[in-house]
C-alpha cells in the first residue's frame, strides 16, 4: 500500500510550534514567582510583602474618637461619603501619637478644585464652578464649611447648577417656559438634588398637550402668556409615528434635529 508523506511545510511548522512550546515553558519556570497560586491567582508572598509596609493611614472611624463635631457634621453633609484622610492627609502617626505634628488644614483653593472644577464630563447637579469666575480673591473655606459644605444660600435658579442647558434653552423656541413647565420638581431638590430629583416627561401626549392639533394648552403658564406665541402643531397619530418627541427633537432646543 502507498504510504503518504507528510507535507515537508506542516514538519516545519509543528518543529516551529514545538520550540515555542517549550520556550515559554522554561519562561514561565523561570518568571513566575514560587509562591503564585498558593494562596489564589496572585503571588501569595505579596501578603506579607505589604504588610511589612509602614501604616499609613488610619481611617476615618479614629478620627472620630477625637474629633467628634467635625465627624458628627460631616455625617449630614455633601461630603459625607468622603474620608477625613482624603482633605488632611494620612493621620496614622497623629492618631497613634507617634509624632507631635497634626494633619495639615487644607486651605488652598487648588485642593477644593481637584474635584469642583468645572468639567463637562462631571453629572449634571455636581457643584463645580470655573475658577477665574468664582470668587477668584477669596479662599474656598471663607464661604463654604470644609466638613459641611453647603452654599451659604440655597441655589433659585436652575442655571446654578444646569447653566449649559439654560444657555441652550434662552436661544430656542422654549426660551420662554420655566424650566418647571415640564419638569416637577420637589421642592427639596434645591437643597438635596440628587434625593429628591424633578421629573421627566417620558410620553409623547405631554408634548401633544401643546403641540397637538385640536390642543388647548392654558393661555397663561407660570407667568407666560402663550397667546403670543405662534406654537407649532402637529397631528400626534401620524408625525413620527411610535417614536417619542424627544427621539427627533432635542426638548431644550426643539427646533434642532
Amino acid at each position: 500500500m502507498r504510504t503518504r508523506k507528510i507535507p515537508v511545510q506542516v514538519i516545519q511548522l509543528g518543529v516551529v510550534f514545538l520550540f515555542l512550546g517549550v520556550g515559554m515553558f522554561l519562561l514561565r519556570q523561570r518568571f513566575v514567582p514560587e509562591s503564585f497560586g498558593d494562596l489564589g491567582h496572585y503571588r501569595a508572598n505579596a501578603v506579607g510583602a505589604v504588610a511589612a509596609h509602614p501604616i499609613q493611614y488610619a481611617g476615618w472611624q479614629v478620627c472620630a474618637d477625637c474629633h467628634t463635631d467635625e465627624v458628627e457634621t460631616k455625617k449630614r453633609s455633601y461630603h459625607r461619603t468622603l474620608s477625613c484622610e482624603v482633605c488632611h492627609g494620612a493621620a496614622w502617626a497623629h492618631a497613634n501619637e507617634e509624632t507631635d505634628e497634626t494633619p495639615p488644614l487644607p486651605t488652598q483653593r487648588s485642593l477644593c478644585l481637584q474635584c469642583h472644577s468645572y468639567l463637562p464630563s462631571r453629572p449634571t447637579g455636581f457643584p463645580q464652578i470655573v475658577e477665574e469666575r468664582h470668587e477668584p480673591a477669596k479662599l474656598c473655606h471663607t464661604c463654604h464649611n470644609p466638613h459641611d459644605p453647603a452654599p451659604s444660600e440655597t441655589p433659585e435658579s436652575c442655571s446654578a447648577c444646569h447653566a449649559a442647558i439654560v444657555r441652550v434653552k434662552a436661544v430656542s423656541h422654549h426660551a420662554p417656559l420655566d424650566c418647571q413647565v415640564c419638569h416637577e420638581t420637589p421642592a427639596q431638590h434645591s437643597v438635596l438634588p440628587r434625593s429628591n430629583l424633578p421629573r421627566k416627561p417620558f410620553e409623547r401626549e405631554f408634548c401633544g398637550k401643546c403641540h397637538a392639533k385640536g390642543a388647548k394648552p392654558p393661555n397663561v403658564v407660570r407667568g407666560v402668556d402663550l397667546r403670543e406665541y405662534d406654537i407649532r402643531r402637529i397631528d400626534l397619530d401620524t408625525h413620527g409615528g411610535t417614536l417619542v418627541c424627544w427621539q427627533c427633537h432635542y426638548q431644550h432646543s426643539p427646533e434642532a434635529r
